[in-house]
């Protein structure tokens, strides 16, 4: 039996509102350029064959106060008033539509205020909210029983609302009015709605230091089920309610709270979070015309610490990034800048990752051990209450179109640091489990931050023995730098100047350009300049590109010393440094600044140590070329020895290995490699022979 809803509601004031009739002139009545904009509205709405409609709450408050106050206060009996009079609207447009559509559903938008879930509080239930936050969890999309019907024993039907997770029957049948007898339920004749659960946390950026995120339950209803993605930036408008205790003998007192949802707004811009007035504008543009605007953004970057300059050139290149591409085949060309530090301990490696989470615009910031795979990609959690399988973003998808900083990457456990493949160069996490398979996306530069395997960075070795990384996670670094710890009496006398000063005087330590000012210009930059490449810059890349494979060619033994994975990091470092000066146009200066950052880069990382030469395959493959010739020598006198019996002895492998002029030592450490990467095995005791 369902109950008639009252024409008429007093509000607080004193005033009385005719709710029906104020709904109605207002769909009639709400104008704009003369014409009627929500009767608009619905027509468009049966034409896509929808069965909600979309009303602007500033267009309410315009044109009926008191109706809007209404809504906020008594959103349950309005928005029903509403379907009501949008079906009667629904009925004189289309008669055979509205006979299919159940009910005709407002979705309000544009609210006064826009909460925090930490401002959230009891007086606020049974009223109209926005939230804003990201989500963090979606259940799979379910079907929920919102009315059901009951058949008693003497044959009638009785149509009961179903407002939480467990289904009440009637207690007495108002047709032979007795209260026993038995119930059986007609799921047929039943109305059941599209249901999912989602669940919001507060944004990263926003939160207190040193304060647990806060979440809010959110349940959607029909089409806005899948609207919002794990990872997406959302304002949730809905009615504030408390989840019912259910199962228990006794009540319990302490309830949680949720928001039964009327719209989601997701993000779809980036950075918009970060509001930017006509004000903020014009200091911006201004600051773009200082010539010297590059030096002093990088000066502003962690003034605290000493020097450094190319790394917070880099930091600062990766904090403006390049441009994304989209081609019309629907391939993407990351524009995320993505840098490594390596360097000894006591170096302000994790300082200047704490500095960039607190001045980029979105940030995330965690350490490598406490990351797993899960918490850095996404997961399947199960809930322990219903024991539905959620979906849960990981740091890299509420990072997306912002900064991952990770530090101590070096301590990830191997299967951890494999999730992070896909994120650095296709930029999607992809989840297959539990019956949930879904892309999301993770469009995030990483600042990663290390320290060498041995305590110290050795430069008698090659980056790849210095780092505990895999050559796959290396070679997705457009930059990787090396910060080593090495006494110098003039650079360690400034260095202890700058330590003692600013211990001394630290409030005097200001950067050129404030923190906030540089937030702000940041997002700017990143929001709407995308700088193209012009001639000049493209035939300079171009020509280092080429001169650099040339020299893989002067000898035949030369190493290769770059790749086209580098020429795509030259173009977005050149693309970023031009971002740097709010320029539209990649001029031969930015080209230039872009390729002496990567000769530093190749100089330090991408040499192999033996020849001396530039290769880039230290990098791609953990493997200098000259290694790698070794390997095959040695593998070819195992393979010749095995021949004839049977397997090679180490001391006759050493013996024909001294011949072709390879150290014992190195014999030994290649063998030891070879066996980890099977490619021999132990046949007997100190003897060895080939896999294949």
């Amino acid at each position: 039996m369902t109950q008639e809803l009252p024409t008429q509601i007093s509000l607080e004031s004193g005033l009385t509102v005719d709710v029906a009739s104020s709904i109605e002139d207002f769909i009639q009545n709400f104008k704009v350029d003369g014409k009627a904009k929500y009767r608009e509205h619905i027509k468009k709405m049966i034409l896509e064959n929808r069965a909600d409609i979309e009303i602007n709450f500033e267009d309410l408050m315009i044109y009926n106060p008191k109706l809007a106050e209404l809504t906020l206060k008594n959103p349950e009996y309005v928005i029903k008033q509403f379907s009501n009079v949008l079906k009667k609207f629904v009925e004189y447009e289309a008669p055979e539509y509205a006979e299919k559509v159940h009910e005709i559903i407002p979705r309000f938008k544009n609210l006064p205020i826009v909460y925090k879930i930490r401002d959230l509080k009891s007086y606020m239930l049974d009223t109209l909210v926005a939230v804003e936050g990201i989500v963090v969890r979606a259940s799979p999309p379910k079907q929920k029983l919102v009315e059901a019907v009951f058949q008693h024993e003497c044959g009638n039907e009785v149509r009961v609302t179903v407002t939480d997770d467990v289904i009440e029957r009637p207690l007495q049948c108002p047709f032979c009015h007795k209260s026993t007898g038995t119930w059986k339920l007609l799921e047929e004749k039943s109305l059941f709605k599209d249901f999912q659960r989602i669940v919001i946390q507060e944004k990263p950026e926003e939160m207190p230091a040193g304060r647990m995120p806060r979440s809010i339950e959110a349940d959607v209803y029909d089409d806005l089920v899948d609207v919002a993605r794990p990872g997406d930036r959302v304002i949730i408008i809905g009615i504030l309610k408390v989840r019912k205790s259910s199962g228990a003998k006794k009540a319990k007192s302490l309830r949680d709270m949720y928001i039964e949802v009327n719209n989601i707004i997701v993000s779809q811009r980036i950075l918009e979070e970060i509001e930017i007035t006509k004000e903020d504008e014009e200091k911006i543009r201004e600051l773009a015309k200082d010539p010297l605007i590059r030096r002093k953004i990088i000066a502003s970057i962690a003034p605290a610490i000493h020097g450094l300059w190319d790394i917070k050139e880099a930091i600062a290149l990766l904090l403006f990034g390049g441009v994304p591409k989209t081609l019309p085949d629907g391939t993407r060309i990351r524009g995320d800048i993505h840098v490594l530090i390596i360097g000894d301990p006591g170096t302000a490696k994790s300082q200047l990752l704490q500095y960039v989470a607190k001045i980029a615009p979105r940030a995330v910031y965690t350490t490598g051990k406490g990351a797993t795979a899960a918490g850095l990609t996404a997961a399947v959690v199960r809930d322990k209450q219903t024991g539905e399988y959620y979906l849960e973003a990981g740091a890299l998808v509420i990072a997306d179109g912002g900064i991952a900083c990770i530090d101590e990457i070096d301590k990830m456990r191997e299967e951890d640091r494999v999730a992070i493949h896909e994120a650095m160069e296709q930029q999607t996490v992809s989840i297959t489990k539990a019956g949930i398979v879904a892309r999301l996306n993770a469009r995030t530069s990483i600042l990663a931050a290390g320290n060498p395997k041995y305590g110290r960075y050795l430069p008698n070795r090659s980056i790849a023995e210095n780092v505990n990384l895999p050559p796959t996670i290396l070679s997705r670094f457009d930059l990787i730098f090396v910060l080593r710890d090495v006494p110098d009496t003039e650079r360690d006398l400034q260095l202890a100047r700058h330590i003692t000063y600013t211990h001394m005087k630290g409030e005097d330590i200001k950067p050129l350009i404030d923190v906030d000012t540089l937030r702000k210009y940041i997002a700017y930059a990143r929001k709407y300049v995308r700088p193209v490449l012009s001639e000049e810059a493209r035939h300079m890349l171009e020509e280092f590109f080429v001169e650099m494979r040339r020299k893989s060619l002067e000898a035949p033994d030369s190493p290769i010393a770059i790749t086209a994975r580098q020429l795509e990091a030259l173009i977005r470092l050149a693309e970023a440094h031009a971002k740097m000066a709010l320029k539209n146009v990649v001029t031969e200066e930015d080209a230039a600044e872009a390729i002496r950052l990567m000769k530093s880069m190749l100089e330090s990382v991408g040499i192999d140590i033996e020849s001396g030469e530039v290769d880039i395959d230290v990098i791609m493959t953990g493997k200098p070329k000259s290694q790698r010739e070794k390997i095959l020598i040695i593998e070819e006198i195992i393979r010749e020895l095995a021949k004839e019996k049977g397997c090679a002895k180490i001391k006759e492998i050493v013996s024909k290995a001294r011949e072709k002029g390879i150290e014992d030592k190195l014999v030994e450490e290649i063998l030891t490699k070879m066996r980890r990467e099977g490619l021999i095995y132990q046949a007997s005791e100190g003897c060895y022979a080939p896999v294949v």
